[in-house]
């Protein structure tokens, strides 16, 4: 039933956002100081997720990017975030994905990334993780990579990384295989389907994770803060194909 009903959520947010994307679409700025853009294809999507919700499970809470927290003290809770990745979005970049996650008790149990130009939708369920494609299911299952030596790593920028958190994150750099920018919540989905090993970034919210946290786990990988903690509620996060390469990489981003 759960995954059904994230496959039904993922057609209707991209009935929401595709119509939106590589368009000339009105950009507002959440903030006022710097650029945080949104665009009515976050609202709408929001707005057509949280009627599904509601619809379907009425008693749960919602906490959404856009437009906040419902029923705060709900012990289920779905987390949206419409377009993570709006930076790519209005820029034509097929990398921003819409989340979905549901918590229980404060822990992430089910996700979904799904990304609607590509055609992909990347589930959990609570017991798999699966990624759709072209009406085929595949299962979802990390790389096994245990060496930073090996290991490909992602973040979004390493501009995020300030101070001495910077200078860790280039001394990672230099010890990993490879590594690329800029793809937001593709990333850690690469990660859950075994072509990344290590995603990092920092100040994520908890509606930037939460569809992940259960994405990554349910396909084998570790997901945490860099303090080792549970990464439900955002912060400075890792995720990593396995315990070994999170340990290593965690030795060095804590200098």
């Amino acid at each position: 039933m759960m995954f059904e009903f994230l496959e039904q959520v993922a057609a209707t947010a991209a009935e929401a956002t595709l119509p939106h994307f590589r368009s000339r679409l009105a950009i507002d700025n959440k903030e006022a100081q710097g650029f945080d853009p949104v665009t009515e294809a976050d609202r709408a999507a929001e707005r057509q997720i949280r009627a599904l919700i509601a619809q379907r499970f009425p008693e749960d809470g919602i906490h959404g990017e856009e437009y906040g927290l419902e029923r705060p003290d709900a012990p289920r809770r779905w987390v949206i975030d419409p377009v993570d990745g709006t930076r790519a979005f209005i820029t034509g970049l097929p990398v921003w994905g819409t989340l979905v996650g549901l918590t229980e008790n404060g822990r992430a149990v089910a996700g979904l990334m799904a990304q609607p130009f590509t055609g992909e939708a990347f589930i959990a369920d609570g017991t798999k993780a699966m990624r759709l494609w072209r009406g085929a299911a595949e299962p979802l299952g990390v790389s096994g990579c245990r060496d930073l030596t090996d290991a490909r790593l992602f973040t979004t920028s390493p501009h995020l990384f300030q101070g001495a958190l910077r200078q860790r994150y280039d001394a990672l750099e230099r010890d990993v295989k490879l590594f690329r920018y800029g793809t937001d919540c593709y990333a850690f989905a690469m990660l859950a389907a075994g072509f990344a090993d290590l995603v990092i970034d920092p100040g994520l919210q908890a509606y930037d994770i939460v569809a992940l946290i259960a994405l990554i786990e349910q396909a084998g990988g570790i997901v945490t803060t860099l303090d080792g903690g549970r990464a439900e509620n955002g912060g400075d996060i890792i995720a990593a194909a396995t315990p070994e390469l999170h340990a290593s990489a965690l030795a060095v981003m804590r200098g």
